[in-house]
């Protein structure tokens, strides 16, 4: 290798520097050895935390490489995952839908030039900021007690609403509703009002101003609850509603007594033409009519259309202390219902639970009231999502409840009861065929079938219990299926208020039924205050246009008419059995369904519209006729063994007859709520003004009011 020099500036030849101390055998290094390149590092960069619903832009910074390509992950997972959140390849972080374990997750890059080089930031999850839309308050009260009903989104479960910075409990009904009762003092109030999303990463919504104004309960609200919630309005109620408030009224009826029907005498009196029935419709009618317990009764008789029996095939003995049980049940725990229910010698009788024994091998037990209790009383046929809704399977189907190998199980569950021995001693034999009718049936050993049992959701009743064990954890399982609260409240609220709820007014009252805000589930008290006190129900006693209610369906037809006019019994005996005549007639009389469908089904859809209107189910031309000749009976004082004064000359009514619009604005409120439409109110005094014969007047102007489809229809 040649070395030149030129200028003085060594040339390099043959890979040696000339000048620079090249051996004549190769190259001389120099005094260090050459540097090794820096190791391949990743940085993770970005926000520290991520809200659930939203995003997070993360960045890779890849030093000492050319090639700063990274894959991303989520806890070790390449894109992560639904339950610890999603990223994508260009690092945006989609926060998971709920609150991982731990509340964190780590976010890694990886380097595409070495799988074993990544950086990672560890991610906290928290909740979202609540959005406040709207707010609103409906009162509950005489004069303090409101109900805040908040909309708007991402609210959680723990989120609290704030009343002028102050949380207050709340009911977590959605993630886009939540509500509270507050206190408001008398006069007009504007209160601020926010909501606060709790820990992790704890956040407020902006705050709205709600003006309330506290004013008398007015008759129309009043009214409507009262036809919600008892056998019809009297003027007398109406004035008592308006000075004690709605929830001040539901409070008294939550504390007043059942009142029972007494049993019926063996033989049974003259007035029955001795025969029991008469004497058992008898005595249901004169409570429903004359009971200080109107709002008890009332859901009692919506229970009897639930959990159904019928004397058609029970006897009035068995039928008398059912709705004993019904009525003393009817604001305690749905549990106890279901058990009472179970064990009653009505129900026993009627769907062939009773004398049930333990089945041969090969055999089946009799299956009629496990299915019905689960199909018809409990649960239903699919499931349900809290709202009512229905539940789908991937390919858009129902998913059933349950199995036929279930209702099987709950048969063998339910064997070995039978009829109390006389006096409601434990029987010793099987069936006693005794007529204890008002003590629960009572368990024979020997013949309940002790092999295990798997129920709903895989729970499984042990071998070798006995009949009592077995039936309550078969209640108990059912109790606790989360179908229980959406499908009985919306039956509930179909009753008492409306035919065609919402699904966000089933969700309210399902979230009650679920947990009372104590804690307990299936409370009837409470349920029923949540029904009636809900800002559905109680749309209407602002705005008359409000869609909504329940046809009238007989009985309620028959009770509110003879209540509102003050109509008494004349009969000496006091035999009211003679209105299930005219009821009845309309298809409908106390405990008389045809089958354990009850007389309408829940789910009846008038043909051709899509509305589900159950009441609607015996409603058709013969009915409608037959319920105008009940309206001409009413007025001309013809129902058998019962009269009114109110349509006297010298009654309330027949003093007002020579003002006709003071006639039929009473009549209005009485029958319509105080909201009789402006049209139809002319129309009826036009007409009325025609007569000169006062009480005619009073009779025509009462029989329009009774016979318009504004009155059949309780809005």
């Amino acid at each position: 290798m040649g070395m030149l020099r030129q200028a003085g500036v060594a040339v390099l030849l043959g890979g040696c520097l000339l000048g620079a101390g090249c051996s004549s055998g190769g190259f001389k290094t120099g005094s260090s050895a050459p540097t090794t390149p820096a190791a391949v590092t990743v940085t993770v960069g970005g926000s520290v935390s991520t809200r659930l619903g939203s995003t997070t832009q993360f960045a890779a910074t890849v030093a000492n490489t050319t090639n700063t390509a990274v894959t991303w992950q989520v806890n070790g997972v390449t894109g992560g995952g639904a339950a610890t959140g999603t990223i994508s390849t260009g690092g945006l972080f989609t926060a998971p839908v709920a609150i991982p374990s731990g509340g964190t997750v780590s976010v890694t890059a990886v380097s595409q030039v070495s799988s074993s080089v990544s950086g990672s930031l560890t991610e906290a999850i928290w909740n979202p900021v609540p959005v406040l839309t709207s707010a609103a308050a409906t009162q509950t009260g005489p004069s303090t007690n409101y109900v805040l009903d908040v909309l708007g989104s991402s609210f959680v479960q723990g989120a609290a609403i704030q009343v002028g910075g102050s949380s207050v409990t709340t009911t977590y009904v959605s993630a886009s509703e939540l509500q509270a009762t507050v206190p408001v003092t008398a006069g007009t109030a504007s209160v601020a009002v926010d909501v606060m999303n709790p820990a992790p990463g704890p956040s407020t919504s902006v705050t709205s101003n709600v003006v309330i104004t506290v004013a008398k309960v007015t008759v129309t609200a009043a009214a409507r609850l009262l036809d919600q919630a008892t056998f019809g309005p009297t003027l007398t109620d109406i004035q008592h509603v308006q000075s004690v408030g709605l929830d001040g009224y539901l409070t008294e009826q939550f504390g007043t007594a059942a009142t029972l029907i007494p049993d019926i005498a063996s033989p049974p009196p003259a007035y029955c033409a001795n025969a029991p029935k008469p004497c058992e419709e008898s005595e249901w009618w004169r409570v429903a009519i004359t009971g200080n317990d109107q709002l008890r009764q009332r859901v009692a008789m919506a229970l009897s259309e639930m959990f159904v029996v019928s004397s058609n095939s029970d006897t009035p003995y068995e039928i008398i202390p059912y709705n004993n049980l019904l009525a003393t049940d009817a604001f305690g725990n749905f549990l106890t219902i279901m058990k009472d229910v179970t064990l009653s010698t009505a129900m026993g009788s009627y769907l062939n639970m009773m004398n049930s024994g333990k089945p041969a091998d090969g055999q089946i037990a009799n299956e009629n009231y496990p299915r019905e209790l689960m199909q018809l009383f409990t649960i239903g046929l699919n499931e349900l999502n809290q709202d009512g809704t229905l539940q789908l399977d991937g390919s858009g189907n129902p998913i059933p409840t349950y199995t036929e190998a279930q209702v099987q199980a709950f048969a063998r569950a339910y064997t070995g009861w039978t009829m109390s021995g006389a006096g409601g001693v434990a029987p010793t034999k099987f069936p006693t065929n005794s007529a204890a009718f008002d003590y629960p049936m009572q368990a024979v050993q020997a013949y309940h079938d002790t092999t295990a049992k798997t129920l709903l959701n895989g729970t499984t009743l042990a071998a070798g219990q006995t009949a009592q064990s077995d039936l309550q954890g078969a209640l108990a399982n059912i109790f606790a299926h989360a179908n229980v609260g959406p499908f009985v409240c919306r039956q509930l609220i179909q009753h008492l208020v409306a035919s065609n709820p919402s699904p966000a007014y089933v969700g309210r009252v399902a979230a009650v039924f679920a947990n009372n805000g104590s804690g307990v589930r299936g409370d009837m008290k409470a349920v029923v205050r949540a029904i009636l006190l809900d800002t559905e129900a109680r749309a209407g006693d602002t705005d008359a246009t409000q869609d909504g209610g329940h046809l009238r369906e007989p009985i309620l037809y028959m009770t509110n008419v003879t209540r509102a006019l003050g109509y008494v019994n004349t009969d000496p005996q006091g035999n009211y059995s003679t209105l299930g005549n005219y009821s009845g007639a309309l298809g409908q009389r106390p405990y008389e369904s045809a089958s354990v469908f009850n007389f309408f089904p829940p789910e009846y859809v008038i043909p051709g519209t899509g509305v589900n209107a159950p009441e609607f189910g015996i409603e058709n031309t013969a009915s409608a006729t037959l319920r105008l000749t009940l309206a001409n009976s009413l007025v001309y004082n013809s129902i058998s063994g019962f009269s009114t004064t109110n349509l006297a000359a010298t009654s309330a009514l027949g003093m007002m007859a020579s003002n006709p619009g003071n006639l039929v604005d009473a009549l209005g409120t009485m029958f319509m709520h105080g909201q009789m439409p402006t049209n139809m109110r002319t129309a009826i005094v036009n007409h009325i003004s025609t007569l000169t014969d006062m009480a005619q007047r009073v009779r025509v102007a009462t029989y329009l009011v009774i016979t318009s489809t504004q009155y059949k229809i309780l809005h």
